[in-house]
């Protein structure tokens, strides 16, 4: 194998290490600061993308916190607006009771008044029908009419233990 014969290994050994000495300058030179410079944009455009995404971040917690105390406000105030409301029902259904409960009362006063005086009127009438009746009784039974003081006395006293 040539790469093994002694005679050619010191002119090996010089051309490696020129070699590697070219390839180490182009490298240092010109292929490694093309590839630092893309690394370094690439992680500088990372990094502004990073903060960019940071403060959208940002920006839409604040309107999520924002939109969530509107939504709160709202809440609160639509139930403000509906325990306003309930109450205004509440107290027109409280004054509507009360006027119908007056109404009611009124008619019923004026139903028990009306009542009262039939009853009455119906209790004169009862004398005067069991006068009448007692009479007719006093008549059928003994053939001839009654006498019509005695009667009312009867009826009277009949009234009277009732």
């Amino acid at each position: 194998m040539p790469q093994l014969a002694f005679e050619t290994f010191i002119p090996q050994l010089i051309w490696l290490a020129i070699s590697f000495i070219a390839l180490y300058l182009v490298m240092s030179r010109i292929a490694l600061p093309r590839i630092g410079s893309v690394i370094e944009g690439r992680a500088a455009r990372i990094a502004s993308d990073l903060d960019e995404a940071a403060a959208s971040k940002r920006r839409t917690d604040e309107a999520v916190a924002a939109y969530e105390k509107a939504l709160a406000e709202a809440r609160a105030k639509a139930h403000g607006i509906a325990q306003q409301t309930r109450d205004l029902l509440t107290a027109e259904t409280d004054r509507q009771r009360h006027e119908i409960e007056a109404k009611l009362a009124e008619k019923i006063a004026a139903a028990e008044a009306s009542i009262r005086k039939t009853k009455e009127a119906a209790l004169a009438n009862v004398r005067n029908v069991a006068i009448d009746v007692a009479g007719a009784i006093v008549t059928q039974l003994l053939g001839e009419d009654a006498d019509k003081a005695a009667t009312e006395r009867a009826v009277d006293t009949a009234l009277k233990q009732v």
